[in-house]
C-alpha cells in the first residue's frame, strides 16, 4: 500500500492544505491544527455549528499562515504568537487549554468575515493536551485536533461508501491528514501497529463521525449524506465510524511521511464485528 494524499488543517475547521511532504512533531504533522477559532467564552468553533467554516482557505508561508473567508482580505497569522500575547484558557469538548491570542487582528476579522465575536488562538506545544490515555500512552501529546495527532483513512474505503450514494463525495469530508490506497474496504479497522514510510504510529481507535461530513467542503452546503448512508453499515454502540485514529510513536518524531511512502501493517488487532 501507498501514501495517495498527505492533507494539514492549520487552522481547526477550515479548508485542509495538501502537502506532497510533512514532517511529524510532538503533536502530529507540523502546523497542523495549532490555529483555533474560538467564540467569545473561549469555545471551540467548528463546522458543526458554523458549516461555512470550511469556506475559509488557509496558505502556509515562509513566516505565517493566511486563512481567508470569500470576499474578506485574509488574516496573516505568524508561525509562532508573540511572547507577549495575551494568554487566554480555551476549552476543545471537555479539554481545558492554555493558548494564546494568534493576532491582534484576529477578534475584528472573525467580526467582520464570520459573524460572531470570537478570536483565533495558538497553542504552543508545551501546552498540547494530553491524548485519551485509554488510548494513548502518558506522554502521548495532540494539538487541537479533536483527540488524535493523526486521521488516517483509505481510498478503498471511500471507494465502498461512494459505491452506495446516488452523489459521490470527496475524501476532503472526512478531513484525514494521512490518505492510503488500500486494497481491501474497511482493513484498516483490523490495523493496529503500522509504518508510514520510515514512521511507526499505532492505530489506536476508529473515527466516529458527526455531522461536519454532511457539509460540502466545495460550496458549505449541508445535508443529510453521507451520514445517512454511512449509518446503515458503519454503525457500533451508536456511533458510526470511518477512518482510523492514529497516534505515532515517540521515535517518529521529526522523520518525515510523503505522498508515495509504503504502508505496512506490522501487527493487526481483532474483528470489531461492524461494517465488514
Amino acid at each position: 500500500m501507498r501514501v495517495t494524499s498527505l492533507t494539514i488543517h492549520p487552522v481547526k475547521a477550515c479548508a485542509g492544505v495538501p502537502v506532497q511532504r510533512a514532517t511529524l512533531d510532538d503533536t502530529g504533522l507540523l502546523l497542523d491544527r495549532r490555529w483555533m477559532i474560538v467564540d467569545a467564552a473561549g469555545r471551540f468553533v467548528t463546522q458543526r455549528t458554523h458549516p461555512a467554516l470550511a469556506l475559509v482557505a488557509v496558505a502556509v508561508h515562509d513566516e505565517h499562515v493566511s486563512m481567508e473567508a470569500p470576499g474578506h482580505a485574509p488574516l496573516a497569522l505568524p508561525l509562532a504568537a508573540a511572547d507577549d500575547a495575551p494568554r487566554r484558557v480555551v476549552t476543545v469538548w471537555d479539554d481545558t487549554v492554555s493558548a494564546r491570542d494568534a493576532s491582534s487582528d484576529a477578534s475584528a476579522w472573525v467580526r467582520s468575515a464570520l459573524g460572531f465575536d470570537g478570536a483565533v488562538v495558538w497553542v504552543p506545544t508545551e501546552d498540547s493536551r494530553q491524548v485519551d490515555r485509554r488510548f494513548a500512552r502518558p506522554g502521548d501529546r495532540v494539538g487541537f485536533a479533536d483527540g488524535f495527532p493523526l486521521l488516517l483513512a483509505t481510498d478503498a474505503s471511500l471507494a465502498d461508501l461512494n459505491a452506495r450514494l446516488s452523489e459521490p463525495v470527496t475524501m476532503a469530508r472526512f478531513r484525514p491528514n494521512v490518505t492510503v490506497d488500500g486494497d481491501v474496504a474497511f482493513d484498516e479497522d483490523l490495523w493496529s501497529v503500522l509504518r508510514i514510510g520510515a514512521a511507526l504510529a499505532r492505530a489506536a481507535k476508529p473515527c466516529a463521525r458527526c455531522s461536519v461530513v454532511n457539509v460540502d467542503p466545495a460550496t458549505g452546503a449541508t445535508g443529510l449524506e453521507p451520514l445517512r448512508t454511512l449509518a446503515t453499515y458503519r454503525t457500533f454502540a451508536s456511533k458510526v465510524f470511518f477512518a482510523q485514529n492514529v497516534v505515532h510513536f515517540g521515535e517518529s518524531v521529526g522523520l518525515d511521511i510523503a505522498v508515495g511512502d509504503e504502508v505496512t501493517v506490522q501487527s493487526r488487532r481483532v474483528d470489531p464485528g461492524y461494517g465488514r
